[in-house]
């Protein structure tokens, strides 16, 4: 009894020190924040972020090959809790179709129009997703959990495909290519937002599907600052090399900061989460 209870003092002592860790307080302080202050942290942090990218990355076109390698990590992760739990609850069947469908144009187009390091990264994710949409489908089909995974596809296949025949890339390319491939950036901007729907609706994240959503965080944060950069750097005539009225290449930009956006709340979730030990992420406010 003596030992139990010693072993009980000091699990609590470590608990309380964790609690009152500098990063547990720095969390707890940003969150008894203003939405303004909160918004100013947010731009700093990605100030520093960019600097940092900028000083130590070259070559910003590695951007988009780590975005790509850690998406495919993301999917990997999810294959891994696939495999080993025997369970898919607390992931968005619909986020791996829209995620299939627009891997699968983006390789199609890759093919086309590049044929490159891109395309076999993408070819792998695109592999990788459609195991993960098999294994939700038919062999783990008990643990879907369909019922908060109720977001409606058609609320962004079909904006995105008008918004893909409006504006496009200017290309040497057959027209169809070209709508296919705005159609499947437009598609990647906003395929998280059935995943995060779910997530709201659990109001938690179990701790490989919170790996998976911070990859996919992380991916996007590099691919925005692949653009944010570049914008930097020509004093923003980037924007404006390519692009039916001058439109293509400000959109996929805009696309890529929803996308950051869309993920840096629950991203700032799991990080405080990592930091405090926790196992189970718990989301108070809506994602």
């Amino acid at each position: 009894m003596f030992c139990w209870g010693e072993k009980k003092k000091k699990s609590q002592e470590g608990m309380g020190r964790r609690r009152s860790s500098p990063v547990s307080v720095l969390f707890r302080w940003v969150r008894s924040q203003s939405m303004k202050v909160k918004i100013f942290l947010a731009v700093v942090s990605m100030i520093c972020s960019l600097v940092a990218l900028k000083l130590f990355v070259k070559d910003h076109n590695h951007f988009f090959v780590a975005s790509e390698a850690i998406h495919w990590a993301g999917i990997m992760v999810l294959i891994y809790k696939l495999t080993t739990q025997k369970s898919c609850s607390g992931l968005s069947l619909k986020t791996q179709e829209i995620t299939a469908i627009f891997l699968a144009v983006r390789v199609y187009c890759s093919f086309v129009m590049e044929g490159d390091i891109h395309t076999v990264l993408d070819v792998a994710t695109c592999i990788s997703t459609l195991w993960v949409i098999y294994m939700i489908r038919f062999k783990l089909k008990s643990t879907y959990v369909k019922e908060f995974d109720n977001f409606p596809i058609y609320y962004l296949a079909v904006p995105s495909a008008i918004l893909a025949l409006i504006v496009k890339p200017y290309t040497k390319h057959l027209i169809i290519n070209r709508v296919l491939w705005a159609f499947c950036v437009y598609m990647e901007s906003v395929s998280v937002l059935p995943q995060l729907r779910l997530m709201q609706n659990a109001k938690m994240v179990e701790p490989f599907t919170a790996h998976y959503v911070f990859a996919l965080g992380v991916a996007r944060f590099l691919g925005c600052a692949h653009w944010i950069l570049r914008v930097i750097e020509t004093r923003g005539s980037y924007l404006f090399f390519l692009g039916t009225g001058y439109l293509w290449l400000p959109i996929v930009f805009l696309s890529e900061i929803i996308q950051t956006f869309i993920l840096a709340d629950f991203c700032y979730y799991y990080v405080k989460s990592v930091m405090e030990g926790q196992l189970i992420i718990r989301l108070p406010l809506p994602v």
